[in-house]
């Protein structure tokens, strides 16, 4: 699998991805290429380099990405690769991440290289996809169409917007969700029902209010349901620094906010599968006063305090 190494580069390009019409081809320029546009997409090597490139591909939150190859002309005898990534990566690192995915790892991407038409069509779990080229013959080329598909049941999600209002859900399934935005932001609960109603039970809910820090209140009642509040330097949460972690329910939280001074801000949803779920959350990027004041977590990030 080609592993991208360019640490910046998704914060640069964020923001400034092509929008073109959508009976135009969208050439495809840059080593790293942010793209929100259904249609078809080429590329065709104009040097020798040997530089491993990525096509960011991203979609609504309640949209999945589905590509479909129209040629390939990338000879395998000179190193050259193409690969289909079910996410995002970036310096080793993976959105969703490895535990959060529905897939085993081994299946979330697929590498080729000497075949002229991909047969297979290829559809994300989640609004991102990759695909990541190495073109070390010049005049090597491929194109793939691009289209988004409604997405019933969202479970990981990756921000795009500079603020937004976003549900997270497990849909009554044993499984661990996450919304995440590549920028340090502040994250407020505006609503939470998580670790309380059974999946199936259509109970009277009784309130109990958000029981903050899970460790001592939530798991000590024997709850294994909670949301996490964090943020990482990388796309990867594994190693998510938290500012909080709440469970309840809660109609009306406060105006309680977590700063996260991270590379990457996250919401992650934790879930058994005993209980139905959910947390709305409103995620926005942090300004200077923010970063003046008191930060919830710091993640060791170049640039980010100055």
């Amino acid at each position: 699998m080609l592993l991208l190494n360019k640490r910046d580069s998704l914060k640069s390009y964020q923001g400034h991805y092509k929008r073109n019409a959508d009976h135009q081809i969208h050439l495809i320029t840059d080593c790293i290429y942010m793209a929100s546009d259904e249609g078809r997409y080429y590329h065709k090597a104009n040097q020798v380099d040997g530089t491993a490139c990525g096509i960011y591909l991203f979609a609504d939150p309640d949209q999945k990405i589905e590509v479909h190859f129209n040629n390939l002309d990338v000879s395998c005898d000179n190193g050259g690769l193409v690969s289909f990534v079910d996410g995002w990566e970036l310096n080793g690192q993976f959105f969703p991440s490895p535990e959060d995915h529905p897939r085993p790892m081994e299946s979330r991407y697929r590498e080729f290289c000497n075949e002229r038409k991909v047969k297979q069509v290829f559809v994300s779990s989640q609004n991102v996809a990759l695909i990541q080229y190495r073109m070390p013959a010049r005049g090597s080329s491929f194109s793939f169409t691009v289209r988004f598909i409604k997405n019933p049941t969202p479970c990981n999600v990756l921000l795009q917007n500079t603020e937004d209002i976003v549900t997270l859900r497990n849909y009554g399934r044993r499984s661990n969700c996450s919304i995440s935005a590549l920028f340090p932001a502040a994250i407020r609960v505006v609503s939470l029902d998580v670790g309380v109603v059974s999946t199936g039970e259509r109970a009277i809910e009784i309130e109990t209010g958000t029981l903050h820090k899970v460790g001592e209140q939530c798991q000590k009642r024997g709850l294994e349901d909670y949301v996490q509040i964090g943020g990482s330097a990388g796309l990867d949460n594994a190693g998510l620094l938290l500012a909080d972690s709440v469970c309840g329910i809660d109609s009306k939280p406060g105006d309680r906010s977590e700063l996260i001074g991270c590379g990457t801000s996250t919401v992650r949803l934790v879930s058994s599968g005993g209980f139905d779920n959910s947390v709305t959350v409103i995620m926005r990027e942090l300004n200077e006063e923010d970063i003046a004041g008191f930060l919830s977590v710091i993640c060791p990030i170049d640039g980010l305090l100055e």
